[in-house]
């Protein structure tokens, strides 16, 4: 079996720089890293990360902490972050907090102590100032992904902002009986998910002048999406025409209650969800795409820049996480406007 000798020998460089290429710790030229890649393929090894993290103090492993894997966000999240940790040749530890008495504390006061990481990514956890002064306390890279944390790089959205827009889509079409259905408590735990939608929402009401009605979803799934929507549209009278909903789950499941109602979108109703979940394009959902796949990449590539002892742009904290608004055919011009 071929050991590093043989592949240092091969590709004409010493046992020092084919670790160095093969483990990405340490400087080494491109063309160098390649040849080196050329050899070890060739001869069929494959580097021992037991031996390079021992002798490096890295372990190339990335522990994620986020509540849970079970819902659709979450799980786009840990894909994103997963491809791009494979591509950067790191292993990746996945913290559940879930709702379980003491997991939390479990994770955050044990788990992360035990020098197996070499950087923490902290996913739509609001860490109090001693959880996050005890991960900083281990002197490892920490990148959050969901809302603002003191001291420490944060990837995410503008939700109030496209919240706003959202609900001004539905205006600017002649909407005026505008609902909306957002998140429930599940959604209030960290960084208020849930209210920061519909404050955007009540925000862009108010500058138009316009009554709103709201109600809460229990979470943000097709099925609580159908029980809320059937709510608000059983009443005929002052039923609303237009409907932003807090998730495309939500959305679906409102578009799904319509349909069972006898209504059609968007001729008799309008709606528009954020996320961009891909039930979207199926049930051609207006929607605002957040990418979390791309979230969990960028705090990967964060990560890794702070690793490198790279620095990272100086606005990172203040900037705001890209987003794209999708149109498609679930919104419209109200029926009483058409001609």
């Amino acid at each position: 079996m071929a050991g590093i000798k043989d592949v240092a020998a091969r590709a004409g460089v010493s046992s020092a720089t084919v670790s160095r290429a093969l483990s990405g710790n340490g400087k080494v030229s491109e063309t160098t890293r390649r040849k080196v890649q050329v050899a070890a393929d060739e001869l069929g090894f494959v580097i021992s990360y037991n031996a390079s993290s021992l002798a490096s103090g890295r372990s190339r492993n990335i522990g994620i902490v986020m509540p849970t894997v079970g819902r659709w966000y979450f799980s786009q999240v840990l894909e994103g972050a997963a491809a791009a940790l494979i591509d950067a040749g790191y292993d990746l530890t996945l913290y559940n907090t879930s709702d379980s008495p003491g997991h939390r504390e479990s994770v955050l006061t044990e788990m992360l102590r035990r020098q197996r990481l070499d950087a923490v990514i902290a996913v739509a956890l609001k860490l109090t100032d001693e959880e996050l002064a005890q991960l900083h306390a281990v002197e490892k890279p920490i990148v959050a992904i969901g809302g603002p944390l003191p001291e420490t790089h944060t990837i995410r959205v503008d939700e109030v902002n496209i919240s706003v827009l959202a609900t001004e889509h539905l205006i600017a079409l002649g909407h005026t009986r505008i609902a909306h259905i957002g998140g429930g408590e599940e959604h209030e735990r960290d960084f208020r998910l849930g209210s920061t939608r519909r404050d955007g929402y009540e925000q862009a009401m108010g500058r138009a002048g316009l009554e709103s009605l709201h109600i809460n979803s229990p979470d943000f799934s097709v099925a609580s999406g159908v029980l809320a929507a059937k709510t608000l549209l059983a009443a005929p009278r002052g039923r609303p025409t237009g409907i932003f909903c807090a998730s495309d789950e939500i959305a679906v499941g409102t578009i799904l209650a319509a349909r069972g109602l006898g209504l059609r979108v968007p001729e008799d109703l309008s709606v528009i969800g954020i996320d961009g979940h891909e039930l979207g394009e199926v049930f051609g959902l207006t929607t605002i795409s957040q990418d979390p796949r791309g979230q969990g990449a960028a705090a990967v590539a964060a990560v890794l820049s702070l690793l490198a002892q790279k620095p990272l742009e100086a606005d990172w904290i203040q900037r705001f996480y890209p987003t794209e608004f999708v149109v498609r055919s679930s919104t419209s011009v109200p029926a009483d406007l058409r001609g």
